[in-house]
């Protein structure tokens, strides 16, 4: 009779490993799509930084051009911590536009009369805030992104 239960287990065939071995295939693509699936989402949030900070340095340029032309044209002429903002819909930003000049004595116009000059330091800060900027309570939030430009001009 042993011999016979023998026999008959040796013909039956074996049940259960197909099951472990589907289950460890179905666990290892889930996981595959899961990364794939991040790391997409963060490509796709560091392409719209990258396009945010490219939006954000030509308005940097511009308020500093905008800046210059006020320091320059004599709306600006003390232009001591005087600043300017503005919201910008473009992508929904602020720019802000900061003056500060110096006046400095450079050589002499005839012996004796000094040259005076005035240096302007015009910065323009641009960012993606709703309230001003720069604004650190939003640097901490994912999403934010900020472009400096500053230009110093004499006249």
């Amino acid at each position: 009779m042993t011999d016979r239960l023998v026999r008959a287990a040796r013909r039956r065939p074996r049940r259960g490993f197909g099951v472990i071995a589907a289950m460890v295939v179905l666990v290892m693509m889930a996981v595959l799509s899961a990364a794939i699936i991040r790391i997409g989402m963060s490509q796709q949030v560091t392409s719209a930084q990258a396009i945010n900070g490219s939006k954000l340095s030509a308005a940097a340029a511009s308020g500093v051009e905008y800046g210059l032309y006020l320091a320059l044209k004599g709306s600006w002429t003390t232009c001591v911590n005087q600043t300017f903002s503005t919201q910008m819909s473009l992508f929904n930003g602020w720019v802000t536009t900061t003056c500060n000049s110096v006046v400095y004595n450079e050589g002499e116009t005839a012996p004796g009369v000094p040259r005076t000059v005035r240096v302007f330091t015009i910065t323009a800060t641009a960012c993606t805030s709703s309230v001003s900027c720069p604004d650190p309570a939003a640097a901490t939030q994912s999403g934010y992104v900020e472009r400096v430009r500053q230009a110093v001009v004499v006249n």
